[in-house]
């Protein structure tokens, strides 16, 4: 491990008191193990991070801190999105991975980018059949993004041999293609399947199909999860080739909160291989601003990491793009679809308000509750913000909505334990 980290990790702030070489490499590794396990409810201002960990609450203090919170998925809503059997590309990924469980013994993917091919060929080779794979995207769609992914051949090459898979096992793939509606039929799911255009706008008079599954998994792109640096207040820049708000950086990946650094997909999509080596450039810039390391040792260790980057980023840039968000997707949710699940908000009742003069996502929210469930509008957050933005001028005038904590769902009963009402301190009354 190279001295940087381990000096960033927690090495004693005078240097003749530093640890030895096989002392510090514990002392990381206790660091990593204690993680493990913790879930991150807050981070505020003063970089104090709150979490729950096996024995209740605990929360730290850093003189730096690096966001790697990657993404989140983004769904366009769609008539029966919200029935059982309906589920995201990413949770399709991890019921194959870390569950080894089929999402269904029939399965229809639907979206755009590279999941796609990810899934289905995870499906195929534990055993399901798959419907079909229909891709918003088309041919000439990916021949653009040729180019770019020839930065990463061995991924490109992988890329091939899964589609080659599919191929084979009979699989229908069909480009230009979206769900319409899904309903229940018997046992199974009935999809019905629309064309749409360059831009993913349905055609009217496009020929429909109809597929039978008893899962569709679906994803339209990834978003960044930036709930860290919003609550930290640093800038945020829309850039939806990037995958939508991403926080404003240098190119070290530092934000404009001095200390506060984002990384991976969480400050622009850009893959997995990306991710690691903006990590590494990020921990090498913090240990530069702390003073463990100079700019001569800085710039000797974070130059060919740079190089690597550049090659990694292009490839990610490219399936980015691929699954950036059209106003054709939008634009073709029906009145009554659901838009936020949690609060059951329809895009009826999203227009209703804007009628009246909603004209910022925070007096959207306010008005309808959209984005007010437990999912605090990870879910409906894009969509919702689509619609505003297309009554009054792009993304930017629409806004975000406050960041809040919890980050993420907690139970309540975790941070105050076995506190109970006669526990609370209750202060003598004033003088008379």
């Amino acid at each position: 491990m190279p001295e940087p980290f381990r000096a960033a990790a927690g090495a004693p702030d005078n240097p003749d008191q530093m640890l030895g070489a096989r002392q510090r490499e514990a002392l990381l590794e206790s660091q990593v193990e204690r993680a493990f396990g913790r879930k991150v409810w807050s981070v505020t201002p003063g970089f104090r991070v709150d979490a729950l960990g096996p024995e209740g609450p605990e929360h730290w203090r850093c003189r730096a801190l690096i966001a790697a919170t990657g993404t989140t998925e983004r769904v366009v809503p769609f008539p029966g999105w919200t029935l059982p059997g309906v589920i995201g590309l990413g949770a399709a990924t991890v019921l194959l991975k870390s569950q080894m469980v089929l999402p269904g013994s029939r399965t229809l993917v639907a979206g755009c980018g590279p999941l796609l091919v990810a899934v289905a060929v995870g499906v195929l080779k534990a055993g399901g059949s798959v419907a079909a794979v229909l891709d918003l995207s088309g041919p000439g769609d990916w021949l653009k993004s040729v180019p770019a992914m020839t930065a990463q051949p061995g991924l490109l090459l992988q890329g091939l041999r899964w589609l080659g898979a599919i191929r084979a096992a009979g699989v229908p793939v069909l480009s230009r293609r979206t769900i319409r509606e899904v309903r229940p039929k018997g046992e199974r799911l009935e999809v019905i399947v629309r064309p749409v255009d360059g831009e993913r706008r349905p055609i009217p008079t496009g020929v429909e199909t109809v597929f039978e599954a008893d899962c569709v998994a679906v994803g339209h792109g990834l978003v960044p999860a930036i709930e860290v640096t919003r609550l930290l207040q640093a800038r945020h820049e829309f850039l939806p080739q990037r995958g939508g708000w991403i926080a404003h950086r240098d190119a070290l990946c530092r934000t404009t909160v001095e200390g506060l650094f984002a990384v991976g997909d969480s400050a622009g999509i850009s893959g997995a291989a990306a991710a690691y080596l903006e990590g590494r450039i990020a921990g090498l810039t913090a240990a530069l601003d702390l003073g463990r390391i100079d700019a001569e040792r800085h710039r000797e260790l974070s130059t060919p990491i740079a190089g690597r980057l550049r090659k990694a980023a292009r490839f990610g840039a490219a399936m980015a793009r691929l699954m950036a968000l059209r106003p054709g997707q939008v634009e073709g949710v029906d009145g009554d679809t659901v838009v936020c699940r949690c609060e059951d908000v329809t895009r009826a009742e999203i227009e209703a308000a804007l009628d009246r003069g909603a004209c910022h996502v925070n007096q959207l929210k306010s008005w309808t509750r959209c984005g007010m469930g437990p999912c605090q509008g990870r879910m409906c957050g894009e969509t919702a913000a689509s619609l505003v933005a297309a009554r009054v001028g792009g993304r930017e005038h629409a806004g975000l909505w406050t960041a809040r904590a919890p980050i993420r769902p907690i139970d309540l009963e975790a941070l105050y334990g076995d506190l109970a009402y006669e526990d609370i301190p209750i202060p003598q009354e004033a003088p008379l």
